[in-house]
């Protein structure tokens, strides 16, 4: 399996493994770039964590203070009784006012995008700009409806060891073009050790209420875009409905030959266009 350099170089940054307190849970998040830079949050999916964007981060922290949190329930962050994008929102901006007092830039993938969408709508005086990452506004997000079809309740497999576990880490929807190098390094760091062996790093309830449906969106006092993969989940009627909830000016880029996790997929694509979002944003 051949390495790209671009992807050994990202790992190679490594980030800084931070930590804010938001209404009695603790947030963690990673951070690359300088502090005092413009800042940009990457936030990840439901069922993922803040390590999906390890290769993606880097390579936009020139002249920003890249944050990826875990959102409460996911990665190294804390559980909380129940969960809402609302209170997912808040959490992302808390990250962002412990390092700035800057409106920050949010990227958002799959149900993250329904948390940047929301943030967006609740708090758009508060930021420079928002995209939504192959976000199929729809009743159910694609991760929990795959959760929902294969296991009945609420209950966390355990495995003898990280190994297996590891073997075992498969994307929902799963698509042929995820890079493997890149599927590995996200797969190692999405166990833990729990009582009795390994497990996922997310509390399943997270699913319990992390659907968006277009109802739900509103018009925002700041910038917003939309990508979605070729193959995505947010297909073409999704996405025009999205866009004229919003107002019908919001641009929509397609990462062609990407499915719906395009970080796994496409990623020197995504970096392309982000980079992008980024310089014509912070230029107005």
């Amino acid at each position: 399996m051949t390495v790209p350099e671009w992807f050994r170089w990202a790992l190679a940054e490594k980030p800084q493994h931070l930590e804010v307190e938001v209404e009695g849970t603790p947030v963690h998040y990673r951070a690359w770039g300088e502090p005092g830079d413009p800042v940009v949050l990457l936030v990840h999916g439901g069922a993922a964590h803040s390590g999906w964007w390890d290769h993606v981060g880097p390579h936009l922290a020139v002249g920003h203070r890249v944050l990826a949190p875990d959102l409460s329930g996911h990665g190294d962050s804390g559980r909380r009784d129940e969960y809402t994008l609302e209170q997912w929102a808040r959490e992302i901006l808390a990250v962002a006012r412990a390092e700035s007092a800057d409106k920050p830039v949010v990227f958002g993938h799959s149900m993250g995008g329904f948390v940047t969408l929301t943030a967006a709508r609740e708090h758009g005086a508060d930021m420079l700009g928002a995209a939504a990452i192959d976000s199929p506004v729809q009743a159910v997000s694609p991760e929990a409806r795959e959760w929902r079809n294969d296991r009945a309740g609420l209950a966390m497999p355990v495995y003898p060891d990280a190994a297996t576990m590891v073997s075992r880490f498969r994307t929902l929807p799963e698509d042929d073009s995820t890079l493997p190098y890149v599927r590995d390094h996200i797969a190692r760091g999405s166990v833990r050790r729990v009582d009795g062996g390994w497990s996922w790093k997310f509390d399943p309830r997270v699913f319990l209420k992390s659907s968006m449906t277009p109802d739900d969106l509103a018009r925002t006092e700041c910038e917003l875009a939309l990508l979605r993969g070729e193959r995505g989940m947010a297909t073409t009627d999704i996405t025009a409905e999205i866009r004229s909830r919003l107002g019908g000016a919001v641009p929509v880029t397609v990462i062609p030959d990407s499915g719906h996790h395009i970080m796994l997929d496409q990623p020197t694509a995504l970096i392309a266009v982000l980079q992008t979002l980024l310089g014509q944003w912070r230029k107005r």
